[in-house]
């Protein structure tokens, strides 16, 4: 199934920016030499090892790998929220040692705290950084550009599905993260709601320019979204493969790109 007119535009266009804008000659986010391990039981299962990437402010990055191979794994460790077992992850050339406002994450189910109103939920993490300078007009601006306007003092058990994941997005946009983390975020919305969520997201990183990461087994999205596919398979996980899918993207090559990623899984 190709992707609409719309969400391939945006996709094009944000090739276009990574290869163009000098912004993203800056590196912003690198692995290096990653692993991690969990403890079962009285053993150690190692989950990923060397994990080697780079990537330039402005990026849009995809990881695909089958389930379980550890994508949000590394996706947390991306964000702080883990702790590594070898190797760093290093922020404009800084070692992560915890979460950080600069990087914000969005899971697959809505994150919402239930006592607070989809106002106070956007503004909820402004506020503990202390970072209240215009606050109400960014939150309002925020709000109707995820189509939200009217809704802002329900509280998360009356809002749908999709009201609910706009919401998040907001709060983590309001952030004005330099990186911004998605883990499988679409991947329990339906169509029509996913074009939304991609499209509000797409217009905020027009705007900003922020880091994309993306976590999927769907090679759809690697290839209507990023600009590069990272493939991890193994055991333990490493990355088996880098793809470049930022050009030629709703043209007949889209299906020479999606039998270069399957062929890659494979050899997994």
């Amino acid at each position: 199934m190709l992707a609409s007119p719309d969400v391939c535009a945006a996709a094009i266009r944000a090739s276009d920016v990574s290869e163009k804008d000098p912004i993203c000659k800056t590196p912003l986010l690198e692995t290096v030499a990653l692993g991690k391990d969990f403890r079962l039981g009285t053993r150690e299962v190692r989950i990923l090892e060397n994990i080697n990437l780079k990537m330039k402010s402005g990026e849009l990055l995809t990881l695909l790998g089958k389930s379980g191979c550890g994508k949000s794994t590394l996706l947390s460790l991306l964000a702080g929220m883990e702790t590594p077992s070898r190797g760093e992850v290093r922020v404009e050339g800084i070692s992560v040692k915890g979460p950080h406002p600069s990087r914000s994450i969005l899971f697959q189910k809505p994150t919402l705290l239930p006592w607070l109103t989809v106002e106070e939920n956007i503004v909820f993490g402004a506020k503990l950084r202390g970072d209240t300078e215009d606050l109400k007009e960014r939150a309002e601006q925020i709000i109707e550009g995820v189509e939200l306007s009217g809704f802002e003092k329900l509280f998360p058990p009356k809002l749908s599905l999709g009201m609910a994941h706009r919401a998040c997005l907001a709060r983590a946009l309001l952030a004005k993260p330099k990186l911004l983390l998605l883990d499988e975020t679409f991947a329990s919305v339906d169509f029509i709601l996913k074009e939304s969520l991609c499209k509000t997201l797409m217009e905020a990183w027009h705007s900003d320019r922020f880091t994309v990461v993306l976590v999927t087994h769907n090679i759809e999205d690697a290839l209507v979204f990023a600009d590069r596919a990272v493939i991890l398979g193994g055991k333990p996980t490493t990355v088996k493969g880098l793809i470049d899918t930022s050009s030629d993207r709703c043209t007949s090559d889209l299906a020479s790109l999606r039998s270069e990623i399957t062929g890659s899984f494979g050899n997994v």
